[in-house]
């Protein structure tokens, strides 16, 4: 669509990176879902998001998770007012249309708690009183290997609200020597302005919930679901809400390639970042990049034949 490529060409702009994270980034936007973004420091995660946040006319609100911040630094806080004898609520960065996380591993679990009813409902509850978020709602978050200094654990319940989890890797010499001399992170991105509103995005998002797929489509979303179960070296499989996000993901593939139909490359090309942090390994160990986890989401894939 039009529209579209005119969002993925924007970002583009600052972000000279890993092309394909571009549309993980752009389906996970049309499928209302979350992204986690992990990889070293320095490969580009922050400037992917904020390119895509600027490509939006949406308001944006950036935090930097620290291990001092507190859930009410991300929800908000109710004050007393003085003046008006009353207390007031004053809204946290949350309430906006994109919020960006930045190496949100390396703030406390509790803090990060405070995420889960916002990015499962649209909502949060302060005080006994439920306040809904603005539309759209999604966040990108990035983070950092575990192995790094003062991170902490994601536990299981928050990487199942993210619709997918995606690696950058290293850019290419070409990609990388584009970057030295452009220096998009101080050119580019201050330049770069919104090419998609509001209303716009909301727009597309319907669509895609209102794409049909096919029934042997989605009995084979439930084949790969079910194999997570049984292999070997998969100790938690794949909820349901886990196949739900992958059919939302593949619905909104569609629609990038300007289909109003899913075929099974669709689900194939999403099955790993929708899937592998989802699933719990025997031989679990907390690894940021998801490398052995994607390598058995990906054996597990080779055996569920996909309808012709």
């Amino acid at each position: 669509m039009q529209r579209l490529e005119r969002l993925r060409l924007n970002i583009q702009k600052c972000y000279l990176g890993n092309q394909q994270a571009i549309d993980k980034l752009i389906i996970c936007l049309l499928a209302r879902g979350h992204m986690l973004i992990e990889d070293v420091p320095g490969v580009g995660k922050t400037m992917l998001a904020t390119a895509l946040a600027r490509s939006l006319d949406c308001s944006m609100a950036r935090l930097q998770m620290t291990p001092d911040m507190l859930p009410s630094d991300v929800l908000g806080v109710t004050v007393w007012d003085q003046r008006k004898s009353e207390f007031i609520f004053k809204p946290g960065p949350i309430f906006t249309n994109i919020l960006l996380a930045d190496e949100i591993n390396r703030t406390t679990p509790r803090t990060q708690s405070a995420l889960l009813e916002a990015m499962n409902e649209a909502q949060v509850s302060i005080d006994g009183h439920t306040r809904k978020l603005l539309q759209p709602f999604i966040v990108i978050a990035t983070q950092n290997p575990f192995e790094f200094e003062g991170t902490y654990f994601l536990p299981e319940s928050q990487l199942d609200r993210f619709l997918m989890r995606i690696s950058l890797g290293y850019p290419s010499p070409e990609d990388e020597s584009r970057i030295l001399t452009l220096d998009p992170s101080r050119t580019s991105l201050a330049e770069l302005g919104p090419v998609l509103t509001a209303e716009e995005l909301i727009t597309l998002q319907s669509q895609v919930q209102e794409l049909k797929i096919d029934q042997t489509l989605v009995d084979y979303v439930v084949q790969i679901a079910n194999a997570t179960r049984r292999h070997e070296q998969i100790q938690t499989g794949v909820s349901p809400r886990g196949a739900l996000a992958l059919v939302h993901a593949a619905k909104a593939a569609a629609l990038v390639s300007g289909r109003d139909y899913v075929v099974p490359e669709d689900i194939t090309a999403n099955v790993v970042p929708v899937f592998a942090h989802r699933v719990i390994p025997k031989t679990y160990s907390h690894d940021a990049d998801g490398v052995a986890a994607s390598r058995i989401m990906q054996r597990v894939l080779e055996t569920v034949p996909a309808p012709v």
